[in-house]
This record gives C-alpha cells, sequence and structure tokens, in this order.
C-alpha cells in the first residue's frame, strides 16, 4: 500500500525539484551528522524513486561519484545528472564494486530500502529487519575503513538488539528519527561513522 500525504514536505519537494518527500531526511541527517562531503564515491542501494541521489549528487560536486542500484527499472529523470550512474539489479546479487564499474569501495552507503509492506506491523518488521542485515552482511564489499553509513529501520525489538550488537562495526553510532517522518511510521535511521572495516 502505497499512499502519498500532500503535507508540507511533500510540498517543498515539489517546488525544489525533488523526485520525493524523502530528501529531507537524509538532508537532515547530513546536517546534524556530516556523512557526506564534497569528493565522496557513494552507493544509494534502492535508490528509487531518487531524491536521495538527486541530494547526494548535488552534494558531492563535480569530483564526487554517486552509483544508485535498485530493482526497479532505471528513473531516467536522474540520468541527467553527470556523477550519477544507475543499475537495474539487486545489491545482494553484487560481489564486488567492480560490478557497479567502481574501482574501490565506497566512502558513504547509503540506504533507504524498504520491504514492499503488508501493513501488518509483525510481518513488515520482519521483512525490514531482514533488509538491515542483509546490508550488514554485504558492508565488508561496500564500505571502505571509515566510511560512512546511513540505513533505515522499522523499529522493533528484534531490531533493537541487532542493532546493538553491531555498534562496535563503528566508531559512532546514532540513531534518528528525523522532522519529516510522518508521526504514524515506525521507522528511524542507523547513522554509522567511522566503519572499522
Amino acid at each position: 500500500m502505497s499512499f502519498k500525504v500532500k503535507d508540507h514536505y511533500y510540498e517543498k519537494a515539489k517546488k525544489e525539484d525533488f523526485l520525493a518527500r524523502s530528501v529531507y531526511k537524509l538532508e537532515e541527517i547530513d546536517k546534524k551528522f556530516k556523512v557526506i562531503s564534497k569528493g565522496d564515491v557513494v552507493v544509494d542501494f534502492g535508490y528509487h524513486p531518487g531524491s536521495w541521489s538527486q541530494y547526494t549528487s548535488r552534494k558531492i560536486g563535480p569530483d564526487g561519484k554517486l552509483i544508485g542500484i535498485d530493482i526497479r527499472p532505471l528513473n531516467k529523470k536522474l540520468l541527467t545528472l553527470k556523477n550519477v550512474s544507475l543499475f537495474e539489479k539487486d545489491i545482494f546479487d553484487v560481489d564486488e564494486t567492480g560490478q557497479l564499474g567502481a574501482d574501490s569501495k565506497f566512502d558513504v552507503v547509503l540506504s533507504d530500502m524498504a520491504p514492499n509492506t503488508t501493513g501488518i506491523r509483525s510481518v513488515d518488521q520482519d521483512r525490514s529487519l531482514n533488509l538491515v542485515e542483509k546490508v550488514f552482511d554485504v558492508l565488508p564489499v561496500f564500505l571502505k575503513e571509515n566510511g560512512n553509513l546511513v540505513i533505515k529501520v522499522f523499529d522493533s525489538q528484534q531490531a533493537q538488539k541487532f542493532l546493538k550488537e553491531n555498534k562496535n562495526l563503528f566508531k559512532q553510532y546514532d540513531f534518528l528519527k528525523p522532522k519529516s517522518t510522518r508521526s504514524v511510521s515506525k521507522e528511524f535511521f542507523v547513522i554509522g561513522r567511522g566503519y572499522k572495516a
């Protein structure tokens, strides 16, 4: 079930030419935790529709590079961005960064991925946690030492347990529910900085 809440953030995104209101979540995270820098090489897991890619493209500038990967067809609106490359494939089928045209690991891994939701909270939480666990499993392939991670999580007891067990992978580890998150939403973001590869 997908629905659009035509709220302040939705209107703001339209006005500022972003593809989705979720851009303001990443913007708030980045302002607070400084995860993305000029010149960074960034991978965006499950980039669709692409507002995080748009934001990151601006932030990293012409010397940076962003690779977006999603199982959905390429969003052609992003193809005009010179520092962005898109792939239509499952991130979990990628064994090495070379398959994405990158010659080394990434400075930043972004993941706003969410499962197809059923509306049944326990099922959706389990599916979300499964995605989160898989992202953590592939971090050694994608994230360079001292790199940063931003990942979306649906809150649950199991998720909290898993996240606590893995906090020692990063020098700094924070949780945030951005202001633009809908009040009914159970999602929050984990921000890991200084990956201990």
